[in-house]
């Protein structure tokens, strides 16, 4: 039985690494999947599209995205709440995670929203100019 497509952020080394991770058994491990978290990235109708996976936070007070020398950083937290008498196996903390936006992105019109968990970052991406070749003269001296 084949395995379905799947689609990975360019910007990641090691794509699979989170899939073998993602086991009971992270928990244990020195780092896991509740360090980071999953993106896909993809190019559609002129736009450069990054979504994340962010369940369970506000927007407006645990999520923060930037751009900065051509690259966008998605930075996120999850607040602890503390109270008696609670178990809990949520991981809590800061996250962040940057990725290289492609030549002919337009950092000045970046638009982010957020819905069911998932923020949704969009870039306008300008076609790249193509040249065509062109022959040089070669002069002799």
């Amino acid at each position: 039985m084949p395995l379905p497509a799947r689609r990975h952020a360019v910007s990641a080394r090691f794509p699979d690494l989170f899939d073998w991770v993602d086991t009971p058994w992270s928990a244990f491990l020195p780092f896991g999947s509740g360090q980071t978290f999953r993106v896909e990235d993809y190019t559609e109708g002129g736009r450069y599209v990054v979504r994340a996976e962010l369940p369970g936070l506000d927007p407006e007070r645990d999520v923060e995205v930037t751009v900065e020398a051509g690259v966008l950083t998605i930075r996120a937290e999850r607040r602890e709440e503390t109270k008696e008498g609670r178990r809990s196996e949520f991981r809590y903390g800061s996250l962040t995670r940057s990725i290289t936006l492609p030549e002919g992105a337009d950092p000045d019109k970046v638009t982010a929203k957020y819905a069911k968990g998932i923020l949704e970052v969009s870039v306008p991406v300008a076609e790249p100019a193509k040249s065509a070749a062109r022959r040089i003269d070669i002069q002799q001296s």
